[in-house]
């Protein structure tokens, strides 16, 4: 039995398949339709291939993630059944709910393409185990990483997720505090609490040249850093922070391409970028020699440089029409995919390195 690193990123996509079906949370009301009535509506008129694909897609990952976390944890007879009925009733659930939504629609249908994309991750998880796929993934992660390394390698795997999501600043994640901000402000409208708190004001600075390049800089530097904490060698080292070069280069011009258009999927990449992306490089090459404990304070001090740095600058106008499309338009059903993730990963990797620094003096106390 092991710690699987599935079990943590199964939850995370429940999570995200909450946010993705029920987005946006609005107008919630009873529209005097039975609860389980879409069971037995008739067949719609109008089905496209995107429709198929998109329930399929979305929920093979989930049963694919469910059937790995249950071989690994030894449960080999319950990694084809449970991984489908778990994902068979949170679709259910999540159709039922879309009742109560007026700007959803749920269908049977949705719910057996889930439910068939989730089996099909499954029976895709339970094959590759059988070619020994998953026997060679533990071979390796014992050799690449250190026992309590599930947490870590979570976070390194969503990394290029919350890169999708257009960020301000190249691999400027966690820049949230104007939007808290302005939640805050229409959430205490009215009230005497409003007064309590610090409200930020329209005289933020945008970043300058030199600023822009550090956060560049630092962006990149996080993840190599949070690799290091969990990663044994001095050369696997060496080859992961060329493998978060490149992966973050590929998504970030992949979100810039989804966001304005293939022609300008390169467009973010300014002198200031370009100087911050080489340093990193370098400076991330230059630091594998440091012990894991010496990566975790580096890590802890970036974070915090890189955070402040972000959330003493305004998003600009252009970028916050770019967060309207992805929120209103086409990319709607993404939205929730990678919103969260690049709002919250930081703060995650944050919580996460404090964690392993508490246990390591627990156990030399």
């Amino acid at each position: 039995m092991h710690k699987s690193a599935a079990w943590p990123l199964a939850w995370v996509y429940v999570g995200l398949i909450f946010y993705a079906s029920l987005y946006p949370f609005a107008d919630w009301r009873n529209q005097g339709i039975e609860p389980w009535g879409f069971l037995l509506a008739p067949i719609p008129r109008y089905w496209t291939g995107f429709d198929v694909a998109i329930n399929v897609v979305g929920y093979a990952p989930l049963g694919a993630l469910l059937a790995l976390a249950a071989l690994r944890s030894g449960h080999v007879r319950h990694a084809l059944w449970a991984p489908v009925v778990a994902a068979g009733l949170l679709a259910l659930l999540m159709e039922n709910l879309q009742n109560y939504l007026p700007m959803r629609i749920p269908s049977r249908e949705d719910w057996l393409l889930d439910t068939s994309g989730a089996a099909l991750g499954a029976i895709s998880m339970w094959i590759l185990s059988r070619l020994g796929a998953i026997d060679h993934w533990s071979q390796m992660r014992a050799r690449w990483f250190t026992s309590e390394s599930r947490g870590g390698i979570v976070l390194l795997l969503t990394w290029p997720l919350a890169l999708i999501f257009p960020a301000a600043v190249p691999f400027g994640l966690g820049q949230v505090l104007e939007r808290v901000d302005d939640a805050l402000v229409a959430l205490l409208e009215g009230t005497p609490f409003l007064d309590w708190f610090l409200v930020r004001r329209p005289d933020l600075q945008p970043l300058i040249p030199g600023a822009e390049m550090l956060c560049v800089l630092l962006g990149l530097l996080i993840p190599c850093l949070l690799g290091f904490c969990v990663i044994h060698t001095r050369k696997h080292r060496a080859v992961f922070v060329v493998l978060v070069v490149v992966a973050g280069c590929f998504v970030t011009a992949l979100s810039a391409a989804l966001s304005w258009g293939p022609e300008h999927a390169w467009s973010w990449l300014s002198a200031p970028t370009q100087l911050g992306m080489g340093l990193a490089f370098l400076l991330a090459l230059a630091l594998v020699l440091i012990p894991w404990r010496g990566s975790a304070a580096l890590l802890l001090l970036a974070l915090g440089v890189h955070l402040s740095l972000l959330n003493q600058a305004p998003e600009g106008a252009y970028f916050a029409q770019t967060l309207q499309d992805w929120e209103q338009g086409r990319f709607i059903r993404f939205h929730g995919l990678a919103q969260w993730l690049g709002w919250l990963w930081p703060y995650a990797a944050l919580v996460y390195v404090m964690g392993l620094i508490w246990k390591e003096e627990s156990a030399i106390g």
